[in-house]
């Protein structure tokens, strides 16, 4: 038995174990040798292991403002779902762009801080919150890569999901025992925000208990979201269906594999910054990571980068950081070899790549230009 340090101690080794590799519903398992046949079933169990709420009418957006800012057209949108309160989302799109452009669900990112989403990922003026200044410094280089991809032909559309910004739990309506009773008096302030996310961090247990009482999974929940999100988007006059992707960092990237794994109307992929193992989350970095990960019973039919290689033989490239905090590099080199052995046997290798930057976690200016231009090679061509 290992006696290297992970998180169940002595019992780390035999909970590796319980999962098969490849596990029963890997398209690397040899019985496997028709992609659609596969795909069917694998998808239906994975969908069914996500536990979502139930179906809905596409939701009607509205519009509350429209301006152009940096030679984009910018759209501010709402939307009612079925429960909590009301989706805000921005659109992008060049502002003299005409007909019907490829498509981007921008998916913004977890980083600790819920009381922001859309806004993470966006500039819609020059007038831009301080947190948000240093989050895309910190993350992204300094650009607002959502309007960047949209300044590039396309079509891009950023909601708040669930628990964040527009979607967050509001003070006011818990207990006041379980909100230290702390309560909402000017919500922009910074240190306010500091003090709101702190508390969000520590409610997270909370909601993913009071998700399972529901029959629900919090996975299930976003990406239910973000199919919506999908619907709002492909139903514009001025967005082709046929050429939409999704692209995301960490939190986002999450999304984007848990999202193209759910929904074939996803043509082309880029999570950055969010690719591992299920070995790696449950022996070495589950304490790193939100409760947005986890898929009861899942690990047994699919491993984690399986999940979007259910979108084979549709492009996905996978952007990784090589000191990334959030996962070690070895099981994120094992995930890589584990999609190129579903995209190899798909007959589609050409269609799947990883590429390693130096760094922390992070999506950067270098890592958004090999992004855009993966879009552009398979959305625009």
């Amino acid at each position: 038995m290992s006696t290297k340090p992970n998180m169940l101690g002595a019992y780390g080794d035999w909970a590796a174990r319980s999962a098969s590799d490849p596990p029963r519903l890997s398209f690397r398992n040899a019985h496997y040798t028709h992609l659609d046949a596969w795909r069917t079933e694998a998808r239906a169990r994975y969908i069914a292991n996500l536990l979502q709420p139930p179906p809905a009418p596409p939701p009607q957006p509205r519009l509350l403002r429209r301006a152009d800012h940096d030679g984009l057209h910018i759209e501010h949108l709402e939307w009612q779902l079925p429960y909590g309160p009301p989706t805000r989302a921005i659109f992008l799109k060049p502002a003299t762009a005409r007909g019907k452009l490829p498509a981007i669900l921008g998916l913004h990112d977890h980083g600790g801080n819920k009381y922001f989403g859309a806004r993470k990922i966006t500039r819609t003026s020059d007038s831009i919150h301080p947190d948000m200044v240093y989050h895309q410094d910190h993350y992204y280089g300094g650009a607002a890569w959502a309007n960047e991809i949209a300044k590039r032909g396309y079509a891009v559309l950023v909601h708040d999901t669930f628990m964040f910004a527009s979607r967050r739990v509001h003070l006011a309506d818990l207990p006041g025992n379980i909100r230290n009773n702390m309560v909402e008096s000017n919500p922009e302030d910074p240190a306010e925000i500091k003090r709101f996310n702190s508390f969000a961090a520590g409610h997270e247990n909370l909601v993913a208990k009071s998700l399972f009482c529901a029959g629900l999974t919090w996975p299930g929940v976003f990406v239910w979201e973000d199919q919506r999100a999908l619907d709002v988007l492909l139903s514009r006059d001025d967005v082709d269906p046929a050429r939409a992707g999704c692209c995301g960092l960490s939190g986002g990237g999450l999304r984007t594999i848990f999202l193209t794994g759910a929904d074939a109307r996803i043509q082309c992929a880029v999570p950055a910054g969010m690719m591992t193992t299920w070995r790696d989350y449950l022996l070495n970095k589950c304490h790193t990571h939100t409760w947005m990960c986890y898929i009861p019973s899942l690990p047994r039919d699919l491993d984690y980068p399986e999940i979007i290689g259910l979108n084979a033989p549709k492009p996905v490239l996978v952007l990784n950081n090589n000191e990334d905090q959030l996962f070690t590099l070895p099981e994120m080199k094992r995930a890589d070899e584990i999609l190129k052995a579903v995209y190899a046997k798909a007959g589609a290798a050409d269609r799947y790549r990883a590429s390693f930057y130096p760094g922390l976690h992070k999506f950067d200016l270098d890592m958004q230009k090999e992004a855009w231009s993966w879009f552009d090679r398979w959305l625009k061509a």
